[in-house]
């Protein structure tokens, strides 16, 4: 990824949230993120977003993140940060510490070991 050209217009949001909501079938070997309760944990982001009135953030729905197995997945631009949230709590952690405050939820965060593992 580049960097930011001089000519580029401003950034429409500051920080834009995908949250996957992909549904594979039941069974599947690769499960989805949205059975395992995405949908829900993006529905409360959006709000508890609003709630904290964080600025220029949008919180949007994806389809698949290829990282369902290690899911609810959310990746933050622009930073590429990704994270597992798996409950209301983990929610809060990620919007309070990245978004608001400028920092991260170590605890929450995915490696890209799995990613290397299948590269390599």
């Amino acid at each position: 990824m580049g960097s930011p050209d001089a000519a580029d217009p401003p950034l429409y949001y500051r920080s834009h949230v995908f949250v996957c909501c992909n549904r594979r079938p039941d069974g599947h070997p690769r499960g989805s993120c949205a059975a395992k309760g995405s949908e829900k944990l993006r529905d409360y982001m959006k709000a508890r977003a609003k709630e904290l009135r964080l600025p220029a953030t949008r919180i949007n729905t994806s389809l698949c993140l290829d990282r369902c197995e290690e899911g609810p997945c959310v990746v933050i631009y622009p930073e590429g940060v990704w994270y597992r949230v798996s409950s209301p709590a983990d929610v809060d952690a990620v919007l309070e510490r990245h978004l608001r405050d400028g920092g991260r939820v170590p605890e929450l965060m995915l490696s890209l070991s799995a990613i290397d593992a299948e590269q390599g």
